[in-house]
């Protein structure tokens, strides 16, 4: 019995035989699960790693802020908050009167404007055949004194020659008249004494008189001829009068292109000052279409903040257009992320709001990282840096039909996918 216990029992054969399958089994089981595991693992890492994703993304889109370009006051205001307008529709209306009356003005100005431009244009060539006339004139006048100058002249000579001429008659008249006064002063005391005959005093007294009158006569002719002189000096310096008048004439003349630049910059004036008022009529009409405020584009209305019977000042902004059509995805994504990143690539994404799923492409990537853009810009001053992950913005365009229905609004946020393959 001792033997038997001590003794090394063997199992028989067909028992050692008989566990033998079942281990491979379980080792073929746990091989073909780590097989299993191990192609769903790498499938699942080549998924993963197929695309990249994040959660700090929104809806991006245009704010249209419309604004009054004018001072004026609101007559009327036709829309609301929420409403849905189209491009071109009326919004705001602002009183026109006082643009109606300033259009009015203008008009006037611009019809005074051009009627002296009109007129200025007729002062050129009216100016040209004026000064042209007036010079031939003048020429003609400087000759024709020139010749009666020279004419007075000739008279004058020959005035002064007949003065000369009877001047020396009447010395010899005195000469002659003295003698025979003095001969019949003498035969009359002879004819007291008888010395002479009666006959011959009276031919002495004739002979006397007649001196006399001759005397006379030849005065006479020396006054003529002094007034003759006079006469003619006056002709000489008239026709010197006239020459000096003829000449000014003639410089005047002479300014013949001066008068007509002058002319013509009066004209260049004038067009310019139509140019001024056309242009003041035309800033006047665009105030006046500014009182109409319409959409600039197709979209909801929002944050309106105008009323009626409100004054408002240029660059006010009075409510918010937000388009609907023209949206596009934000997307901030780490600066690890961006390795295989490019763009072109396809996108998914999901709004929280709605159980649909969008696609689109990346168009862009951003130039610097939200930080830097921010309004103020972080800064290391103290020579302490903490390295921090930077986020990059990428722009997402969503494929054409992808919101014919506008329900995406700016601001969603969204989980998108970029697909990297």
């Amino acid at each position: 019995m001792a033997d038997e216990k001590t003794a090394d029992p063997q199992p028989p054969v067909s028992r050692r035989f008989a566990r033998k399958p079942k281990g491979r089994a379980r080792q073929i089981v746990v091989v073909l699960v780590v097989l299993v595991l191990a192609v769903s693992g790498y499938f699942l890492w080549q998924y993963l790693s197929s695309y990249e994703s994040t959660d700090d993304a929104q809806i991006d889109g245009h704010l249209n802020a419309v604004s009054a370009r004018i001072n004026g006051q609101v007559v009327d205001v036709l829309v609301e908050d929420q409403q849905f307008v189209h491009q071109g529709d009326v919004l705001v209306k602002i009183d026109p009167r006082d643009f109606q009356v300033a259009v009015a003005k203008a008009e006037a100005d611009l019809t005074d404007a051009e009627a002296s431009l009109l007129s200025s244009r007729t002062d050129v060539p009216v100016t040209s055949t004026t000064t042209n006339s007036t010079l031939k004139s003048a020429r003609s006048q400087h000759a024709d004194a020139d010749a009666g100058l020279t004419a007075a002249e000739r008279q004058l000579n020959a005035t002064q020659a007949r003065l000369e001429t009877t001047t020396a008659q009447v010395l010899e008249a005195q000469a002659d008249y003295k003698k025979a006064a003095d001969d019949e002063e003498r035969y009359k005391m002879l004819v007291e004494k008888d010395e002479i005959s009666r006959q011959i005093y009276d031919e002495a007294s004739q002979t006397a008189a007649a001196a006399k009158a001759t005397l006379a006569a030849r005065n006479a002719s020396v006054a003529e001829a002094r007034q003759n002189v006079t006469v003619a000096q006056a002709a000489i310096q008239q026709a010197q009068a006239r020459i000096a008048q003829a000449e000014a004439s003639i410089q005047s003349a002479l300014t013949a292109p001066e008068q007509v630049a002058i002319s013509q910059a009066r004209a260049k004036s004038a067009a310019a000052k139509v140019a001024q008022q056309k242009a003041l009529l035309d800033q006047a009409r665009l105030n006046l279409s500014y009182c109409t405020i319409v959409a600039p584009v197709t979209g909801i209305a929002s944050k309106k903040t105008v009323e009626t019977g409100q004054n408002v000042s240029p660059g006010q902004q009075l409510l918010v257009v937000v388009p609907l059509d023209d949206i596009w995805v934000t997307a901030n994504y780490k600066e690890t992320q961006l390795r295989h990143m490019k763009e072109g690539q396809k996108v998914k994404f999901s709004v929280d709001a709605y159980d649909h799923e969008y696609t689109g492409r990346v168009t862009g990537i951003g130039g610097a990282s939200g930080s830097r853009l921010s309004l103020l810009p972080p800064e290391n001053a103290t020579g302490n840096y903490v390295k921090v992950v930077q986020r990059i913005p990428v722009r997402i365009d969503l494929d054409p039909g992808q919101n014919g229905d506008h329900r995406l609004r700016p601001g969603m946020s969204v989980d998108p996918k970029v697909y990297l393959h």
